[in-house]
Formats: C-alpha cells, sequence, structure tokens
C-alpha cells in the first residue's frame, strides 16, 4: 500500500491499477496520475509560467488543490521546452510535487491569429505561427504538441484542437470537428509511441477536445469520433460565452453529454464558482482558470455567505452562497473582523480586514500573497463541499 504524498490517500496499485478511478452511485471519486490520486472534482489553479503569480506552490498545497495548469506555449517561448527537460521537466524545474495539466498551446496560437492573421494560418496538417509577423515561423503539429509535453515532463496532457467561437459558421465548426478528429489521432500515435516503454505508475494522460461550437449534432459527432480514437478523458472546446460575453451553460451541456460518463470531463478555463457547480451537475469533475489568483492581485476575495458554508446551499442557491469582499472599500480600514470567520487560511486565521487594507494601501507584497492564498482556499473548499454526498 503507498499513500500518496500529495493528497494522502491510499494508493493501493494492486488492487486499482494506476488508471482505475473509483466510483460510487454512478459518480467518478478519483483519477490516479503519475504525481499520485487526485480526488474529484478538482480544480486547478492556472501557473501559467510555471509559478502561481503574486503566490506559492505553499499555497497550493494548503488550499487542499492538489494540481496545477500550465500552459505550453508560453512555456515554450519562455525558458523553452528544451531547457525544462534537461532541469528535470516541469516537476523539476518547478519543485511542484502536485499533478501538472499542461494545455495543448493551440488555443494561445488560435487566439492570435484570429486577432490578427499577420500571426499566422491555420491549415490541414498544422498551425503556421509568426511571433512576429515577420518571415520567422514556427511549425505547430500534432506531434510536436505530444513531444513538447513529454518534455515538461506532464501528468495529464492535452491533444491539439482546432478552436473556434460559438458564433463561428457552420463550416468553421464542421472544420474544427473534422481538423479537431484528425489531429486528435495523430496526437494518440504520437503518444501511444512515446509511452511504449514507460511503466504504467508513470504513464501520463492524454486528453481529447470536443468541439462543435454551438451545434448539438456536430458537438455529438465530434465526441464519439474520439471516443473512437481513445483517451483517458475529454475537455470542453471552445468559448463558453456568447457574442455578449454571457455565459452558455447548454454549450457546456453538449459537451458534456457527447463525452464517455467513464471518463473524466474537464471543463476547459471554467472558474466562476456557480459555473463549476452547474457543471459538476452536467458531469464535469475537471476545471482550471486564473480567476481565484487574478481577482486576489484586484483586491477581491471570494467568501462564504453567511449560512451558506455547507454543500447543500452551494448546490442549491445559485451564485448566492457567496459575495466578493473588496479590501479597499472604506468600512474595512477599521474593521477587525477576519475576511471570512469560517476561512481557515492564514489571512483568516491570523489578520483582520483593515490589517489587509493597510497592507494593499502600503503597496506591500504581502497584500496580494495572503490574498492569493485566501482566494485559493476558498476554491479548495468549495471542491471538499461539491465531494460530499
Amino acid at each position: 500500500m503507498i499513500v500518496c504524498q500529495i493528497c494522502r490517500y491510499e494508493w493501493n496499485h494492486n488492487a486499482c491499477g494506476p488508471f482505475r478511478r473509483k466510483r460510487k452511485r454512478g459518480i467518478m471519486q478519483f483519477i490516479d496520475t503519475s504525481a499520485g490520486r487526485l480526488p474529484l472534482p478538482a480544480f486547478f489553479p492556472d501557473a501559467t509560467y510555471g509559478a502561481i503569480r503574486a503566490g506559492s506552490f505553499e499555497d497550493v498545497y494548503r488550499a487542499g488543490l492538489f494540481g496545477c495548469e500550465m500552459n505550453s506555449y508560453h512555456l515554450m517561448t519562455k525558458p523553452g521546452a528544451k531547457l525544462i527537460k534537461t532541469l528535470g521537466g516541469l516537476h523539476g524545474f518547478t519543485g511542484y510535487r502536485g499533478a501538472i495539466l499542461t494545455d495543448s498551446g493551440g488555443f494561445q496560437l488560435y487566439s492570435l491569429i484570429r486577432e490578427n492573421p499577420d500571426y499566422g494560418e491555420i491549415r490541414d496538417k498544422e498551425i503556421i505561427f509568426r511571433p512576429d509577423r515577420g518571415k520567422e515561423k514556427l511549425t505547430f503539429t500534432p506531434e510536436k504538441c505530444i513531444q513538447v509535453q513529454f518534455q515538461y515532463g506532464s501528468d495529464i496532457m492535452m491533444a491539439l484542437d482546432m478552436c473556434t467561437h460559438p458564433d463561428d459558421p457552420e463550416e468553421v465548426q464542421r472544420r474544427s470537428v473534422d481538423l479537431t478528429v484528425k489531429w486528435g489521432a495523430r496526437c494518440k500515435a504520437e503518444f501511444d509511441k512515446l509511452t511504449g516503454s514507460l511503466k504504467s505508475q508513470t504513464r501520463p494522460l492524454l486528453f481529447g477536445i470536443v468541439q462543435g461550437g454551438s451545434n448539438p449534432d456536430l458537438r455529438m459527432e465530434c465526441g464519439r469520433r474520439l471516443e473512437e480514437i481513445g483517451f483517458d478523458g475529454y475537455g470542453f472546446g471552445g468559448w463558453p460565452l456568447d457574442a455578449a460575453g454571457s455565459f452558455r451553460p447548454d454549450i457546456l451541456k453538449m459537451a458534456a453529454d457527447a463525452m464517455p460518463d467513464h471518463k473524466i470531463k474537464y471543463a476547459m478555463g471554467l472558474g466562476k464558482p456557480e459555473e463549476i457547480v452547474q457543471c459538476v451537475e452536467m458531469g464535469y469533475s475537471l476545471f482550471d482558470c486564473v480567476i481565484p489568483t487574478r481577482e486576489a492581485r484586484h483586491q477581491r476575495l471570494y467568501v462564504f455567505a453567511e449560512g451558506m458554508a455547507n454543500a447543500d446551499a452551494v448546490r442549491t442557491s445559485g451564485a448566492r452562497f457567496y459575495k466578493y469582499l473588496y479590501a479597499m472599500d472604506a468600512p474595512h480600514c477599521r474593521d477587525p473582523r477576519p475576511v471570512d470567520p469560517t476561512c481557515d487560511c492564514e489571512l483568516c486565521r491570523n489578520h483582520s480586514r483593515a490589517y489587509l487594507q493597510h497592507l494593499f494601501k502600503v503597496n506591500d507584497p504581502r497584500a496580494m500573497a495572503l490574498a492569493t492564498a485566501h482566494n485559493l482556499r476558498f476554491y479548495g473548499r468549495l471542491m471538499e463541499l461539491l465531494r460530499h454526498e
């Protein structure tokens, strides 16, 4: 019997194997990765360049979060995949012991090219990217996508996909599905080649991405074709917002219904607390977002509403189970109370709202660090409540 040093759950390799998920009442409770066993649902804060902005990996551990998302494209530009590999992959380079999920890099390339076609073009066999919008170009293929993530030593890898916006015309959505499936098959072939000699305990996971925009038939088709290829999990692909910036839960539901129920469903980039709750009800169990750390840097802290820090309230009250505390609001300058009396983070255990506001006013870096750790702990507590039967 092995006890995971990250989450402290017992892991009997002989009994469950490294990839068998524990299930209860049809709900998946765990995912086993090369970094250890993770309880579900799980939230991964974004460590884009291999670091938690204004925080630390110790904050992630103490928050009760078991993984981080890191950005393949940005790490490929700085400091570079080869350097990271020589320093022991992302685990060795960053010193982080939890699970590391890396995206494919395709979303960043798509976003830049959509904003300005001078950055490159999406071809049928690869993405051509021009970082400086000049003659220098980067050819990004499905095989390259997987090779880079192996250089990183990622625990969870994402296949390359062609992203779209829900408002794109149907011919664009159709092309997106076809390319996503073709690229997914090439990613899986490269992944199988590179994992051939690995022991099961050290084998990373590979997720496919379900595209199809707001067309339910295309979503179902994409999910079916990706399942035929065979991935360890499946992610929501595309934008979950309409042209006006409003949340589109119907699109997320389409994608979730297109994914096999016996595999992990990953709501990529989703991070508002009430949206996470909605997605858990749809069957998603893995999330990542920059929101908790970004909001902390902007002096906005998440607080459970009075009497709402329980599983029933979280699941049934919409967005009413939490509120924002704005650290710089005038009344807090003399407020001796903690930010959230129900929270056990360092800020709430040891300091007052008045003290936090003072730190922000004098631009002490400790202010952002305390706020970041608090918001991460809020998300850790939210995951704990969502795991509660």
